[in-house]
């Protein structure tokens, strides 16, 4: 089973990488997008784990190891089943 977890900072918390690319998206012309948020994703491929094993065991290692709970926020999805 793959899963996919995407990091990104809380919305409380500055984002200075995503206001640059805000900034160079306006300065490109367009003017439409109205915010622009940094991240990062991850793929984890599980062996031998059920989709309820994986819907314990992943928030666990996101909130372990992938996220910092205090500035970062994840969510996640199973991208393939076995």
């Amino acid at each position: 089973m793959k899963v996919r977890i995407l990091v990104s900072f809380k919305d409380s918390v500055l984002d200075p990488q995503g206001q640059t690319v805000k900034n160079a998206l306006h300065t490109l012309g367009y003017r439409s997008v109205k915010e622009a948020r940094q991240g990062k994703v991850f793929e984890l491929e599980l062996d031998k784990v059920s989709e309820e094993e994986a819907r314990k065991l992943v928030p666990e290692i996101a909130r372990k190891v992938l996220a910092n709970p205090i500035i970062e926020k994840y969510t996640w999805q199973i991208i393939q089943d076995e």
